[in-house]
């Protein structure tokens, strides 16, 4: 097919009990996934996915059930439509899943690597009272400045996801946050809240996190890229596991520049097609991009996709 697509994959905050459910009742590729990631994990994700329970809110629970999910939907779409994308790109967590869609990563084996991903995040913010803000209606550098300004008065806030205009997540201390609230609203924030969150993600108080997560990357990256992947840590693409290596750590710490990606290699693509539940990225690329973009999270949206794709080549 002659269409240009870039795969997208959700983070942290697109999760929901029932997720996946349609695709494991309907596919028998989805049920042998799920069985295969339950007897790896020793997560049984039948119940994590598809029954109420605390646990899907706990990071190291919330990052493979997404990924799994995404990795699900992903490879159904490309059993019907094996077209290779321009590129994948996924936000935070997404970005593994990312992996997983052009081949650097099993799909699996990166199950066990988030699910190793979110211990390692939890276990660095253990002990301290951590969280994570949306300032909404602020232009970034505003934002930057407010969080150095606060940083030089020793609170530790800094932004750390660039997801669109206007749309900036801050990390750090919780009681740091609090007291940025109402000063981020007297510069002119449309809106700032604390988010339900239970580590402060890409911020350096996730430092401890990187050596091991980088030792269990060498384990299972492959360097067979079917495609190139876009960094969130320098909105650039790569195909290598020597650059994997040195950015997935950095990723852990770095701010994910989400809209700079897409605002990047907009010009390369004639659609979107974002995997897994929620349609969150959908939603940031509103503004960001005219481009058709398709959510593939269930069998219908599946069909659906598979067509608005097929007629676009």
């Amino acid at each position: 097919m002659s269409v240009k697509c870039a795969f997208l994959f959700p983070g942290q905050g697109s999760q929901a009990v029932g997720m996946g459910e349609d695709f494991f009742n309907n596919s028998d590729v989805a049920k042998e996934m799920i069985e295969a990631a339950s007897e790896r994990t020793g997560i049984d994700f039948k119940e994590l996915l598809f029954t109420e329970n605390d646990m899907l809110e706990k990071t190291e629970f919330t990052q493979p059930a997404i990924l799994l999910v995404s990795a699900i939907a992903h490879r159904l779409f490309e059993n019907e439509m094996p077209i290779k994308p321009v590129y994948a790109l996924g936000h935070s967590l997404g970005e593994f899943s990312a992996l997983t869609a052009v081949g650097a990563l099993d799909a699996i084996d990166a199950v066990e690597l988030v699910n190793l991903r979110g211990k390692l995040m939890a276990e660095a913010c253990e002990g301290q009272d951590v969280g994570m803000l949306v300032s909404l209606g602020l232009d970034d550098e505003t934002v930057e400045k407010l969080c150095e300004e606060q940083r030089e008065q020793g609170k530790k806030v800094w932004p750390v996801n660039y997801n669109a205009q206007g749309q900036i997540v801050i990390a750090g201390i919780k009681s740091d946050l609090q007291e940025l609230e109402p000063i981020l609203k007297e510069n002119k924030a449309r809106r700032a809240m604390l988010l339900n969150m239970s580590v402060a993600s890409h911020c350096p108080l996730l430092e401890s996190a990187t050596a091991p997560l980088e030792e269990k990357l060498e384990e299972v990256l492959r360097d067979e890229f079917t495609a190139p992947v876009v960094s969130n840590v320098t909105a650039e693409k790569y195909s290598t596991k020597a650059e994997a290596l040195k950015l997935l750590p950095k990723q852990l710490v770095s701010p994910v520049l989400y809209k700079q990606s897409i605002a990047k290699f907009d010009d390369e693509v004639d659609c979107y097609v974002e995997f897994g539940h929620g349609g969150v990225l959908k939603g940031l690329n509103r503004k960001a991009t005219k481009k058709p973009h398709f959510v593939v999270s269930d069998m219908q949206s599946l069909a659906d996709a598979i067509e608005a794709v097929s007629k676009l080549g």
